[in-house]
């Protein structure tokens, strides 16, 4: 996000149109806490994304798109023109319906997406036409950022018959994020953590209970800002609540939520790092740079820009 407004040049597509033939039932209709998880993937997503497409196949069944509230979540529903033709084609599709420059493409089945991860991502665009996670040996294709421009090539793949995703990678610019980058973000990777058996399915649910008993046990720190920083923000300091496994990189992120106008002049696109002539210290103790830097309850942390003598 830039800041705490959507990305204004992305789309956010979500594919379901999968078999689900290991799982015996649609994947997008699972629930976790009651509700379908395609659903808590959008409203998720619609805090990063101002435009959402969801690809299904013909005549798949999926639940009403909508807030609590009853009020109607912004989705756009594209089917397949042929149906179960594998992640080519539903990129295609949503790529196809997209109106944005830049579209981030994920599955109904990930019920542990990370926004700092996926902002992320998006920041390594600009010179790219598709930024990809490479974890454990394997590309991420259904967790990665495309190019609109690249949706031609796609449909030539649906034509040949190629219904693999990286069989693109090598013909377009692409950014191989590496497990380093991935881990400042998301160490488990459980942004990659998807369902395809009852097992997986029962996993998942075990595991979100954990980070939901994990998020209850947050950590607080407190932010003083310096010199341009403070000039820029209009504000001295600030609180933050985390992560009890938080990084500096979780701090940058919260931050730039807080105050976007920081991000750019303070914090770097990324929202995982400082730009060159700002730097982070913890305590008045240690100067530090890297995002996975690990922060403690109660610390205080100080943003010192070098006009602020820093």
């Amino acid at each position: 996000m830039e800041g705490n407004r959507p990305l204004a040049d992305a789309t956010a597509i979500i594919l379901t149109g999968g078999k689900s033939s290991r799982m015996g039932r649609s994947k997008a209709l699972l629930l976790l806490d009651g509700e379908p998880l395609i659903v808590q993937i959008v409203r998720r997503l619609e805090r990063l994304f101002n435009e959402i497409v969801v690809v299904a196949s013909p005549g798949q069944e999926l639940p009403p798109f909508r807030h609590g509230s009853g009020q109607a979540l912004p989705v756009t529903l594209v089917q397949d023109d042929v149906a179960h033709q594998g992640p080519v084609g539903g990129i295609y599709y949503g790529l196809r319906t997209a109106t944005k420059v830049f579209a981030f493409v994920t599955s109904c089945d990930v019920p542990f997406l990370s926004p700092p991860l996926i902002s992320y991502l998006r920041s390594q665009i600009s010179n790219h036409d598709v930024v990809v996670p490479f974890w454990q040996g394997r590309f991420q294709p259904l967790h990665a950022i495309y190019r609109r421009s690249v949706a031609p090539l796609l449909k030539e793949q649906l034509e040949r018959g190629e219904l693999r995703p990286i069989f693109l990678y090598d013909k377009v610019r692409t950014y191989k994020v590496s497990e380093e980058e991935i881990r400042r973000f998301d160490p488990e990777g459980l942004s990659f953590l998807n369902m395809n058996t009852p097992e997986d399915y029962q996993g998942a649910l075990s595991r979100w209970q954990k980070e939901r008993k994990s998020l209850t046990a947050s950590l607080t720190c407190t932010v003083e800002l310096f010199g341009a920083a403070r000039l820029r923000a209009k504000t001295a300091e600030l609180s933050l609540e985390l992560p009890q496994d938080a990084t500096l990189a979780h701090v940058l992120f919260a931050l730039s939520e807080r105050l976007p106008t920081l991000v750019g002049p303070v914090i770097a696109p990324d929202k995982s790092s400082l730009t060159t002539g700002h730097a982070c210290n913890i305590n008045g103790r240690d100067f530090v740079r890297s995002p996975s830097a690990k922060v403690n309850p109660g610390d205080k942390i100080f943003i010192i820009s070098a006009d602020a003598g820093g």
